[in-house]
């Protein structure tokens, strides 16, 4: 197994979040977990951009940034499912997968180029951060308001 594959896998059972097939309405700390989880992957793009720009990589590399990029779109299918992500776009982060279609061509992209990718990188990492800001405070709203109510919680557990 490769190494970002093995590391994956890790993460998987580390983060099993939830019974079965997608929920349809998944509870808040899976979509929570799905977004911190899809930011891990989201973190690796710029080790892999590294790479091309020394032009420093083997068909290992490739193949492993090749498995992130479908690991990325398939966690954002998933985030997009549960309805709580307007941004980024899911335009924003295709458009920018599809300017990456291998190590091999970003390592042929000037380092103007280079730059700007890394900026298109940067604008999508903060905007998944703002929206775990934002959905962590809904959670944690959420879960006040339910230690305070005998009602929320005897309708929560239902």
């Amino acid at each position: 197994m490769t190494g970002f594959a093995a590391q994956r896998d890790r993460q998987d059972r580390r983060t099993t979040l939830h019974r079965g097939p997608i929920d349809i309405h998944p509870r808040s700390s899976d979509t929570l977990l799905w977004i911190e989880a899809h930011l891990e992957s989201w973190r690796q793009i710029t080790h892999f951009i590294g790479l091309a720009r020394g032009k420093r990589f083997d068909a290992a590399d490739e193949d492993q940034f090749l498995e992130l990029k479908g690991v990325i779109v398939q966690e954002l299918e998933m985030i997009l499912a549960s309805g709580v992500c307007s941004s980024p776009t899911k335009d924003d982060i295709h458009a920018m997968m599809n300017n990456v279609p291998s190590l091999r061509s970003l390592s042929q992209l000037s380092e103007g180029a280079l730059r700007n990718l890394e900026h298109q990188w940067h604008l999508i990492y903060i905007g998944w951060h703002a929206l775990l800001g934002r959905l962590k405070v809904k959670h944690r709203t959420f879960e006040s308001l339910q230690s305070k109510s005998g009602f929320l919680r005897r309708w929560s557990s239902r």
